[in-house]
């Protein structure tokens, strides 16, 4: 397992966007992920990741989402959510976010030998509490899942997601390309119903007229599915 998670590191380093002048933070994203399928064509699922980064003195972040979707046909699924946001520094609350999610979801749309290849389209709508203006993005999402044996072997996951600003607001200071997240990571199917994921991710963030940034986090996931 040691050699694998190493092995996604090194991938996902290799993939992100250099730059000299980068600064950089360490962080620990640890999430859980819940599933449920209510009929043959709706599906609803939620989450919650908690973010951790040195530079804010620990947590920083809560994300929680709630999404209903509706399956189009066998590849393609429209989804639709909240977003609920708090945000912190130093241990002390910051900032309240919500967020409006709408996303395609593309699921095996192509096969690479043996890897296959799935796609999300994401919009976002965000507002922050007690400050004017509303904050729209796109993320499009790609991901190549590389099965590394059998049924019960872990799946080696690489995936990439750009952030597109569509508009500025106060808390949206830049339009256009924001940041961009390129990830490694192992799945291991523990269960029919569950699964454990554990890698690196790399945010790029873009900062014009200044260094840019790059957070490089840790990742976990327990993630259910019923």
């Amino acid at each position: 397992m040691n050699r694998h998670l190493i092995s996604a590191a090194a991938l996902a380093a290799a993939l992100h966007p250099a730059s000299a002048q980068a600064r950089s933070d360490f962080q620990q994203w640890a999430g859980v992920a819940v599933s449920v399928k209510a009929s043959d064509r709706i599906r609803v699922s939620g989450e919650s990741i908690f973010r951790f980064s040195n530079d804010r003195d620990e947590l920083y972040e809560i994300e929680n989402n709630v999404l209903l979707g509706y399956k189009l046909n066998d590849k393609v699924t429209a989804w639709a959510g909240y977003v609920h946001n708090p945000q912190y520094n130093d241990g002390d609350f910051t900032a309240m976010e919500r967020r409006a999610r709408e996303q395609l979801t593309f699921d095996n749309i192509a096969q690479l030998g043996n890897a296959s290849l799935s796609a999300r389209m994401r919009l976002e709508q965000r507002w922050r509490d007690g400050i004017d203006g509303t904050g729209w993005r796109m993320r499009p999402y790609v991901k190549v899942a590389v099965p590394l044996g059998g049924k019960t072997a872990p799946t080696l996951n690489l995936t990439s997601e750009t952030f597109l600003n569509l508009n500025t607001t106060s808390f949206q200071s830049q339009d256009g390309l924001d940041r961009m997240r390129t990830a490694a990571a192992l799945s291991f199917p523990v269960s029919k119903t569950l699964k454990l994921e554990a890698g690196y991710l790399n945010q790029h963030r873009f900062v014009r007229n200044g260094p840019d940034n790059d957070d490089h986090a840790l990742t976990g996931t327990i993630s259910l599915s019923f």
